[in-house]
């Protein structure tokens, strides 16, 4: 292997490796609210990159029948929760935010020029009809069964996951698809040519790390989380909502996992399963940093991309299994290292 080579597999494995860092904190940040192992991170990858598609084309994003549809549901587990507790003057406020606005929206996006919108417009549509899949997605899945151990919300976890895949393939087909580059052609640095559009991931990458961080530090909302995650009970009692942190993370990690597929369709094309592999190499960064760790999460998942495009050079056949394999020292690590709790003490 010359430098050239060498160069080149490092560009491609930071550009994988910054993705995986996205998917990996999203990964932390949902199971350090809500105690989830959300195994259906990948498919906010596979749901935004193919909107985005479909927009690009001048089509109707699959996923507005799928957002209004999931919006109906909601309105109905939330009206009937509403009038058991006797609280009937929210039922106007559910039907606005749960169905009104999703129907809305819908409609909107029809009388739009989709082909001829600018890139960024485009995204901007994409977003809004899968980001708030991740809300919709944790009331009817997750927020009933919040309190749940550990192990029933993995199964609940991986439950979603199939059914997401399978509305991935009815909704979107078989066929893959992929997106133009948001900037064509590249620069020379030393021995390799640099693309714009691994420019363009890596740099949106630290700026959404970035901007997660501050959200963290000097909001309230995510000083909220934050709290949440370190203390569950004390955070409720202090009256923060438990529901609401648990809604407000899955729709970060929908942003985030939309935001990835957007990223990656330039360079690969994806198909409606493709983001289930994408998360489980974001899943191996997040397990390096314990779950629990971001910059451990961030460090591991661009060792991930790196182990990646240079098991690919030398054994192409064995690179999914190289990488997976790098779980079982960190676990065997961690299981050494950390004092195990049983799910009733952690309550």
């Amino acid at each position: 292997m010359d430098s050239a080579v060498a160069l080149l597999l490092a560009q491609d494995g930071i550009t994988n490796g910054a993705i995986y860092a996205l998917l990996a904190l999203a990964l932390v940040l949902v199971f350090a609210v809500t105690r989830v192992i959300f195994i259906p991170q990948g498919e906010y990858v596979a749901y935004g990159a193919l909107s985005m598609a479909a927009i690009n084309a001048g089509q109707l994003p699959p996923t507005m029948w799928l957002m209004v549809t999931l919006g109906v549901a909601v309105a109905i587990v939330d009206a009937v929760a509403a009038l058991r507790e006797g609280a009937k003057a929210r039922l106007p406020m559910v039907v606005v935010k749960n169905v009104v606005l999703p129907v809305l929206a819908a409609v909107l996006v029809h009388f739009l020029p989709l082909k001829t919108m600018s890139y960024a417009l485009q995204v901007v549509v994409a977003l809004v009809f899968v980001v708030p899949l991740g809300p919709q997605v944790y009331r009817l899945a997750f927020q009933p069964v919040a309190e749940a151990s550990v192990l029933l919300l993995l199964i609940v976890s991986v439950a979603v996951h199939f059914m997401m895949v399978g509305m991935g393939l009815y909704f979107f087909g078989a066929e893959g698809a992929r997106i133009p580059p948001f900037t064509e052609g590249g620069f020379d640095l030393g021995a390799t040519t640099v693309q714009f559009q691994t420019v363009w991931i890596v740099g949106i990458a630290g700026l959404l790390i970035a901007a997660l961080a501050l959200f963290f530090e000097h909001s309230i909302y995510g000083k909220a989380l934050r709290a949440t995650a370190i203390n569950r009970t004390g955070a409720r009692l202090m009256g923060i909502s438990a529901d609401l942190a648990g809604k407000l993370c899955f729709t970060l990690a929908a942003l985030v996992g939309a935001f990835s597929g957007i990223l990656i369709a330039p360079i690969t094309t994806i198909y409606y399963d493709t983001g289930f592999l994408v998360g489980l190499k974001g899943f191996v960064g997040a397990i390096i940093g314990g779950l629990v760790s971001y910059p451990l999460a961030a460090a591991g998942s661009v060792l991930v991309g790196l182990l990646e495009s240079y098991s690919s050079f030398y054994a192409s056949a064995y690179k999914e299994v190289i990488v997976f394999t790098l779980i079982i020292p960190v676990l065997l690590y961690q299981s050494l290292t950390t004092k195990h709790i049983d799910d009733e003490e952690d309550h």
